[in-house]
């Protein structure tokens, strides 16, 4: 990996991937605006740190001065209030892409997610010209972003790469992550190759290392250039002998959202 840009910023920098982000980007950059809610106090000698709330447009419009491309794995991480969904994902992105816009910024590297698509079937192996079908409040914001990262392309002409990942975790707690996981090597590889495309426009590209199964199709981001190395078949006898076998007929099993399909609402949730 050598140098190719002279500042990234990097939000949700203090997060799960985004602390692997970190590590895994720093060649790419001389430096890497590392940006989080909560302080990030240890750096490394080619970071700055900026802490911000996404929701605070003109923190983020400052925030996204001088860099020249926005890796985006800020905001909410799973199902939560609407209000938290509302402030930190669906207008923080809005946020970060009229910083873009204002700042000149050309690429942006966003951290879409499975729960954009989560109820559709594992039989319907979708590729990404599939309409939207959220499962959850948290994946329609990722449909909100997905959208809007579009409009920005059409309208203003700055590149997106819409990475939905599906499962990015350090352990297999389910059956699914045996072709839902994605290592925490292969995101940094995934962000590497959208970073590095010659050209993304607008792209879409299903974030999943290798594996026997093959759920969703990735055709359409072939140009893209990304290739996972790492693969979850190693994984699988362990898996399979630690876990219960799944019903096939539960929702969680029949849909790619897995078990955010069992959800209800979060504001019901949260009275209960």
């Amino acid at each position: 990996m050598s140098t190719r840009f002279d500042t990234i910023l990097l939000t949700g920098a203090a997060g799960r991937l985004g602390t692997h982000l970190r590590a895994g980007l720093a060649p790419l950059a001389l430096r890497l605006r590392v940006a989080d809610r909560v302080e990030i106090a240890d750096l490394r000698p080619n970071e700055e740190a900026v802490t911000c709330e996404l929701g605070d447009a003109d923190a983020v419009l400052r925030m996204t001065e001088g860099v020249d491309a926005i890796v985006h794995f800020g905001g909410a991480p799973l199902e939560t209030s609407w209000e938290t969904i509302l402030d930190a994902n669906i207008r923080g992105s809005y946020n970060v892409y009229e910083g873009a816009r204002k700042n000149g910024v050309k690429r942006v590297v966003y951290a879409s997610s499975v729960h954009a698509i989560g109820y559709h079937r594992i039989e319907d192996h979708i590729d990404a010209s599939a309409p939207h079908r959220p499962d959850s409040l948290y994946g329609v914001s990722k449909c909100f972003v997905e959208d809007l990262s579009r409009l920005y392309w059409d309208k203003f002409g700055i590149e997106s790469v819409c990475c939905r990942i599906f499962s990015s975790f350090d352990q297999f707690t389910d059956r699914r992550m045996l072709w839902s996981m994605l290592t925490f090597d292969d995101c940094v590889r995934l962000v590497e190759a959208s970073l590095t495309a010659p050209r993304v426009a607008h792209s879409v590209i299903f974030g999943i290392s290798n594996n026997r199964h093959k759920m969703v199709d990735n055709r359409l981001a072939a140009h893209i250039g990304f290739i996972p190395q790492d693969s979850t078949e190693p994984h699988r006898a362990e898996v399979e002998a630690r876990l219960p076998p799944a019903d096939p007929d539960a929702p969680a099993v029949r849909h790619l959202g897995g078990w955010f399909v069992n959800l209800g609402h979060p504001d019901d949730e949260g009275k209960q």
